[in-house]
This record gives C-alpha cells, sequence and structure tokens, in this order.
C-alpha cells in the first residue's frame, strides 16, 4: 500500500512511478520516484521526506529527479550550508531495502538508516549537506574549527556535524558508486559490521569522508576520500582539524581498508582506540581491556600522502597490518601509532614526511610507548626522520585501566629489510643557513626509578645510503641503543597472511595526481576548493587593504561595486597555478565596502569594514612574578621596561606569529636579537581613530589572552589561556567622534596569533 500524499501511476506490472511532491511520504512497496524539476520539500518535522516502511523493497530515483530539502548557497535566496536541517530519506527497522540513483541536496543528513540489515544503497549522488562555516583563514588558524570526534554513542556525530549518509546498527550493509560533494561529512557507519563500502567518492569535505563507531568486520576498499580537510595554510598552520579522509574510533576491529586513495586529508586516516577502550568512561559489566581498541585491521594498497598532520594515525591498538600503502609529504608525519602493540608496518612508501612537524612527532614513523613493531621491507626517501620509538613521563596514561592492560614499554621492537636513503634532494627547508638534521633511526628515554624504558630494540639487515649533509643514521639517548648485531631477513618472519579480498572496479589511486602536494589544499570559507567550481576567499587584509583570491570559472571574473565610491584593483597572477585577486584598499580611516564579484554561472559579494589606524605598540617578555593572569600591574608594568620592543607605527594588528614570536615579525627587522620570542610574551598596544556614528563590532582572533578596551572600558575581554578563538564585542558610538582603542594581549606558549577587527553593524 501506499499513503495518499503522492500520485502513483502504474504501468503494465512494473513497479509504479511515484511522484513526490510532500514531507512524510511513505513508501511500502519497489517503485520509481519522479521529482518535478525544481520542487524543494522540507523536512518541517525533522523525521525524514521519504519514508521507506517497508522490507525488501527497490527504490529507484528516476533521472533528473531531485529530493531537495533547500537552496543551499550563499545567494540572497538560499539557505546557508551551515542552517540546512532535517533528512531526505528515513529507514528505520527495516530489512533488505535499495535505493539506487537517488538524488538527495539541502538537508542537515541526507540518507539515515537504523537497523536495517541488508541495506544497499547504489549509485547516489548527494550534495549541499550541512557544514558548517570555517572561522580559521589562510593567515591564522581559529580553534572553534575543531572537530570533537571522541564522542558518539548518542549519535553526536550526526547532530553536531551532519552527513550525506548515516547508517547505524546495520550488518550486511552495501554502499556503493556514491558521489558526495559540499558536505561536511560523507558517510557515517555507526555499529556497521560485516558489510561493504566501496566504489565511493566522498571528496572535497570539510570533516570526515567515511567515520566509523564501533564498526568491525568490514571491507573498505576503492574509495576516494581525497581532500577532506577543515584547516591548512602552507607553512602558517598545519594541524588539519581532526578532520579525516577515514576515520576509525571507538573499537572499530577486524577491518580491511584496500586500495582506498586519502590523500590530502586533515589525516589521511585517524584511528584512535576510545575512551572505553581506554578506561575513560564506564565499561560494560564483564569489559576485556586487554583485547580492546581498533585492533586486526589491515591497510593495504591505500594512498595516505600530502596531510597536514599524518598520514595513517592508529594508536592505543594491537596487531595492524599496514602494508603496500603509499605515504609523500604528510606534513607532521606518515604514520603515528601512539602505545601499539604488534603493529606491522610492512612493504610501504615514505617519501618526504615530516615537514611540517610539532614537538616530537617528524617524519615518516613515529611510535610513542609502542611494543612488538616489525618494521620490515619499506623504502625510506628523504624523511627528516625515518623511524622513532620514544618513552616519556605520560603518568595519567600510564594509570588507565585500558593502557595497563597490555603496556610493554617501548620494548621488542624490530628494524629489518627496509631501504632507507637520506639525499641532498630532500624537501626540508634549511634552518638559519644549516641544513637540517635528518636521521634514519632515533631511540628517546626520558630516565627515571623505573627505567631504562627502551629497551630490546633490534635494527639490522637495512641498506642505508647517506648523501644529505647533517645525516645521521643513529641518534640514540645514552641506554636507548639499538641491537645491531640482529640480522633477519623479511622471508623468516612468521607474517600474517593476506585477509579477504578488495571490492570494486575503480581505481582512484593515482587518479588526482594532477592534484599533488599540500599546496593544493585551498581552504575558503566553507570548505577545500575542489578544484572545478569556482571560489573565493579572503587571502589576506592588512591596515589599509583587503586582497580576495578568486579560482576557478569558465570564463573572466568581473567586479561590480555595490557601494559607489570604493577602490578596488586587479592583480594579475604572476603564472598560470596563481589566482587572480581583486585588492580593495581604504579611501579614509573607516571604509565599509561590498563588491559583487561575477564569472560565468557563479556570483559572489563581498563585503566589509576596513579600519585604518596606527598602533604604539609596546612588546615585551613576562615571567612567573608578573603572570598576566594573576598579577596584571607588574605584567603591565613591563610594557615599560628599558628591554620593551617599542613600535610607535604599527600599522594594523593583524599578526599570524604562529610558532613565532614579536622578533619574527617585519616590524622587528632591526631587534631581531633583543625582541621577545616565541613564547611569554605580552603586547600593549593604542590608536586613536574618528568613528562615525553607530553601532560598530569589534572581533577578534587570539592565542592566548587578550582584552579590548574602547575609551577604557572593556569592549573584549578572553584574559585565558587558550587555543585561537575569536570574541566579539559591541560598541555603539553616539555621535561621530574620536575614540582611544587599548588591546591587551598574552602569549604563554606553542601557537600565536592576534587578529582585531571593526565592521559596521547593519
Amino acid at each position: 500500500m501506499l499513503l495518499p500524499l503522492f500520485a502513483a501511476a502504474v504501468i503494465g506490472q512494473a513497479a509504479p512511478t511515484i511522484t513526490l511532491t510532500h514531507d512524510n511520504t511513505s513508501i511500502t512497496e519497489s517503485c520509481t520516484i519522479v521529482i518535478p524539476p525544481g520542487t524543494i520539500i522540507a523536512d518541517a518535522d525533522g523525521n525524514g521526506v521519504l519514508h521507506v516502511d517497508a522490507d525488501d523493497v527497490t527504490i529507484t530515483f528516476a533521472a533528473g529527479s531531485v529530493l531537495r530539502g533547500a537552496d543551499a548557497g550563499e545567494g540572497p535566496r538560499q539557505t546557508p550550508w551551515d542552517r540546512l536541517a532535517g533528512v531526505g530519506v528515513r529507514i528505520s527497522g527495516r530489512s533488505n531495502v535499495r535505493l539506487v540513483n537517488a538524488a538527495v541536496e539541502g538537508f542537515k543528513v541526507g540518507i539515515h538508516a537504523t537497523n536495517a540489515p541488508g541495506l544497499a544503497i547504489d549509485r547516489a549522488n548527494i550534495r549541499d549537506i550541512f557544514r558548517q562555516r570555517l572561522r580559521s583563514t589562510p593567515m591564522a588558524e581559529d580553534g572553534a574549527d575543531w572537530l570533537w570526534p571522541h564522542d558518539n554513542d548518542n549519535r553526536q556525530w550526526m547532530t553536531n556535524y551532519g552527513a550525506a549518509i548515516v547508517v547505524e546498527r546495520s550488518d550486511r550493509v552495501t554502499l556503493s558508486n556514491i558521489t558526495v560533494r559540499r558536505s561536511q561529512n560523507g558517510l557515517i557507519l555507526d555499529r556497521v559490521n560485516h558489510s561493504s563500502i566501496f566504489d565511493n567518492d566522498c571528496s572535497f569535505l570539510s570533516g570526515w569522508g567515511l567515520a566509523m563507531w564501533r564498526s568491525s568486520d568490514n571491507t573498505i576498499s576503492r574509495n576516494a576520500f581525497d581532500f577532506c580537510v577543515r584547516g591548512h595554510s602552507e607553512g602558517v598552520y598545519n594541524r588539519g582539524q581532526d578532520s579525516a579522509g577515514i576515520l576509525g574510533f571507538e573499537q572499530c576491529s577486524r577491518n580491511l581498508f584496500a586500495e582506498n586513495s586519502a590523500t590530502h586529508g586533515g589525516d589521511g586516516f585517524f584511528g584512535f582506540a576510545g575512551k572505553e577502550a581506554l578506561g575513560e568512561t564506564p565499561p560494560p559489566p564483564g569489559f576485556d581491556y586487554a583485547n580492546a581498541g581498533c585492533n586486526d585491521n589491515e591497510f593495504r594498497g591505500n594512498d595516505f600522502s600530502f596531510a597536514p598532520a599524518h598520514g595513517l594515525e592508529l594508536t592505543f591498538s594491537k596487531r595492524n597490518i599496514v602494508r603496500a600503502n603509499t605515504f609523500i609529504e604528510n606534513a607532521i608525519c606518515g604514520l603515528w601509532g601512539g602505545y601499539s602493540n604488534a603493529f606491522v608496518i610492512l612493504d610501504n612508501h615514505f617519501e618526504g614526511n615530516g615537514g611540517m612537524a610539532y614537538g616530537l612527532e617528524n617524519g615518516a614513523i613515529n611510535i610513542e610507548h609502542g611494543s612488538d613493531t616489525l618494521i620490515a621491507a619499506n623504502h625510506f626517501i628523504n624523511n627528516r626522520t625515518a623511524i622513532h620509538f620514544w618513552w616519556d613521563h605520560d603518568a595519567a596514561l600510564l594509570q588507565r585501566p585500558g593502557v595497563k592492560a597490555s603496556y610493554k614499554g617501548v620494548t621488542g621492537n624490530t628494524i629489518t629489510g627496509n631501504t632507507i636513503d637520506l639525499s641532498p634532494n630532500h624537501p626540508f627547508a634549511s634552518r638559519i643557513g644549516q641544513p637540517p638534521r635528518l636521521t634514519v633511526l632515533r631511540l628517546r628515554d626520558t630516565p627515571d626509578a623505573q627505567g631504562p624504558h627502551v629497551r630490546g630494540t633490534y635494527y639490522g639487515g637495512n641498506t642505508v645510503t647517506l648523501t644529505a649533509p647533517n645525516a645521521v643514521e643513529i641518534d640514540a639517548t645514552p641506554g636507548a641503543e639499538p641491537i645491531t648485531t640482529f640480522d633477519r631477513s623479511r622471508e623468516e618472519f612468521d607474517l600474517p597472511p593476506l585477509t579477504r579480498q578488495p571490492l570494486g572496479e575503480r581505481t582512484p589511486v593515482g587518479a588526482r595526481k594532477h592534484l599533488a602536494g599540500r599546496r593544493h589544499i585551498i581552504m575558503g570559507e566553507w570548505g577545500p576548493w575542489d578544484h572545478a567550481e569556482p571560489m573565493v576567499r579572503l587571502a589576506s587584509s592588512d591596515a589599509r587593504t583587503r586582497t580576495y583570491e578568486l579560482f576557478g570559472g569558465a570564463g573572466p571574473w568581473f567586479a561590480d561595486d555595490l557601494r559607489e565610491g570604493g577602490t578596488a584593483t586587479w592583480a594579475v597572477p604572476p603564472s598560470a597555478v596563481a589566482p587572480l585577486k581583486l585588492v580593495v584598499t581604504a579611501q579614509r580611516d573607516v571604509h565599509p565596502y561590498a563588491w559583487k564579484l561575477r564569472t560565468e554561472g557563479f556570483e559572489r559579494v563581498v563585503r566589509g569594514t576596513i579600519v585604518s589606524a596606527t598602533w604604539n605598540a609596546r612588546f615585551f617578555t613576562w615571567t612567573d612574578q608578573a603572570d598576566p593572569r594573576t598579577n596584571l600591574a607588574a605584567w603591565r608594568a613591563l610594557a615599560d621596561a628599558p628591554d620593551a620592543l617599542h613600535v610607535p607605527a604599527l600599522a594594523g594588528l593583524d599578526i599570524p606569529y604562529a610558532h613565532g614570536g614579536p622578533k619574527d615579525q617585519p616590524f622587528a627587522r632591526d631587534a631581531r636579537g633583543t625582541a621577545p620570542g616565541a613564547d611569554r610574551f605580552g603586547m600593549i598596544a593604542t590608536a586613536s581613530l574618528r568613528l562615525p556614528a553607530g553601532a560598530w563590532a569589534f572581533s577578534t582572533l587570539s592565542d592566548d589572552g587578550v582584552r579590548v578596551l574602547v575609551n577604557g572600558a572593556p569592549v573584549i575581554e578572553n584574559w585565558t589561556w587558550h587555543p585561537p578563538s575569536r570574541d566579539t564585542g559591541r560598541f555603539v558610538q553616539p555621535a561621530e567622534g574620536e575614540i582611544t582603542i587599548t588591546v591587551e594581549h598574552f602569549e604563554i606558549d606553542g601557537y600565536a596569533v592576534l587578529d582585531l577587527a571593526i565592521d559596521a553593524v547593519d
């Protein structure tokens, strides 16, 4: 039976054709869905527009039929992506449902299936699904963009971030030939087992291509999960904000990941045993900590290259096999396996990894507190460090029941049969005129009464060629030196056999080789550029200009001044790969602007306010005795100390320190040796400007503490130790006149940024 919310026409004995025009349409038999062009059907009650209410049915979307919940976009009559709501197709408690040719757009979730064993979705095209507006820019990272994948037992992923397809508590699911674009997440599997995910392309997303939660015994093969990245600006910041081509959290085990392309993601693969597995949340009765984790997975023939963070991160887990994969120029490292046991890393290619490393993680393979690792028959070319094992004082983690149950320290690791080359052709920049230090094997121990902790590292039978300056083979702390008399061939090891074979017909690995390199990660306000459709982004700003970059476009670009009286110029790209730029220049101290940028089939309005002021700024180093959080008067007094750096005419407060400090900025060119460094510095800056009457929004992007005062009264105050965070405040100017602005900023350690913007409130 079909409920009378649509028209049905039965042609002969074929499945009926259903014209879908209303919310809460119920389907109880196999049919073909026809949706008139331009139809928009909002999910008014949030429970799905199209309901599948029968077992063993096949629902086929007719060519050209699109289930659209809203017209998504940035136009005046469109719905921004972060306001999309509802579900397109809902399947609950039904088995052996098959969806064919589904086209879904304009929802929070495209297709949502729960308790749907035997579900098959084939040849779906899903786009314009919910995605958050990103606050990071090419100039600076914003901590608000970071995802939180650690909790999902109450549907947090779907609720907070949306997805093209969500499948929950279902076995024997098949997802194939699905394309996802302009979405935050592609496919979410929550407690999905014994299923097949193949021949899909969920790329150029701002979150996760495939996200798995408590899902095991699945085959994931021959998919493209490229450019699933949330934040990256080459040379400025590179942490990915916990985005990933593939995400596997909370006890995802015995999965085969084969011949997938997961390049240019925040991580290529981001795996974590889970909070329950570690003992951070109460376990169910009889829980076995010794065998908890994301265990016994096999990664075979995948491409995990060009990540802002890690090619493959899999921590607190056991017996995983990484075989015949490619790891090229991942910014932090190729493979990160903290607290792993019995990792097998075999026949992989690692090249150029570690160019934008953080802390101890850099290079090809990095494993902290790992044991019984086999690293054999890999090819390492010009990585900052080929292999790095270390132990440090992680007191809290070492007491977790999930860690204690199988912890062995850094012991029993074997490195043999590898080919390792370090040559002058490496991609790493020199520092202060010195060649970078390159290492084959690093072993680090932190001495304490219970040590040594790094022991029994077997290193032998490798072919090592060192021609790069500053290249060394072994760098070990005293007592952590490897056993180098070891020499066994790969054939002598009892290597794990291949598991099941990959599924699918596509060959995504190498299909986007024309986009190789992190430089092709070009982030916009809503996600990464897909290198196809036009995109506009704010690239930089200073005291008197705003520069917009224009990407793509089938024809020439045009700019229309919507405020009449503005000034903008085109900056012609110096090469075919550089973008066209529009430079808006302020004509007065406070200069609102609005420009319509357009090319064939695309237009975008950019607007803002340029506030041009000259700042009297002082930069200084502080100590514990003048901590700004506990002794503000002493901290402020440092601004007047003789060794403070005084910049009497700073052009603007948009300072992307990144991992540097005042001494690294252009305004300190003549004070490099005395200006404050990257940590524990402060700044107090003042400026006066003539502000028109009206309401004004002040906003800051800061790491760490910031305070903004207008005429001595606080407008913004976030005087804390925090990641890059955006704060806003409102100021009303009753009549045009001069105001005095004071900005105070302190940095403790790590990444730093300070940016102040002032905009008219419409």
